[in-house]
């Protein structure tokens, strides 16, 4: 139960980014059918956000070099490298995480998801970060 508790905290707190003005399922959260439905909404959020910040750093790496491409697909081959690689491990760290819960439990479903979206909020942030200036 102790950890339910954490998660319906994580749940408030990172549906808080989803934007004020929408409704969303971590609206309101007091029951741990709501804590997981909380989880997975930020875990889907999140993942759409990642790819979007993903799309537009390739965009920008587009921009820096619009007139030599073997630049673009090269470091654009990096990028798509540290994706996969990064991938592993919040997997990795994931797992480490969500140890205490057991595998295929609602409870473990909901850490799980919290995780991810909080690995992959600081990817989204990590990823516009690059070639800004």
């Amino acid at each position: 139960m102790k950890s339910m508790a954490w998660l319906v905290l994580m749940a408030v707190t990172l549906g808080a980014h989803a934007g004020e003005e929408e409704s969303t399922p971590c609206d309101n959260v007091e029951t741990d059918q709501q804590s997981q439905a909380c989880a997975l909404f930020s875990r889907q959020t999140a993942e759409r956000e990642l790819g979007a910040a993903f799309d537009e750093l390739v965009q920008r790496i587009r921009d820096q070099y619009p007139d030599e491409g073997d630049k673009v697909a090269d470091l654009t081959g990096r990028l798509q490298a540290a994706e996969k690689l990064w991938t592993g491990l919040r997997d990795a760290d994931c797992k480490v995480e969500t140890y205490a819960e057991k595998a295929g439990t609602k409870a473990f479903e909901a850490a799980w998801n919290t995780c991810v979206a909080q690995r992959s909020d600081d990817r989204s942030e990590y990823l516009q970060s690059i070639g800004q200036q």
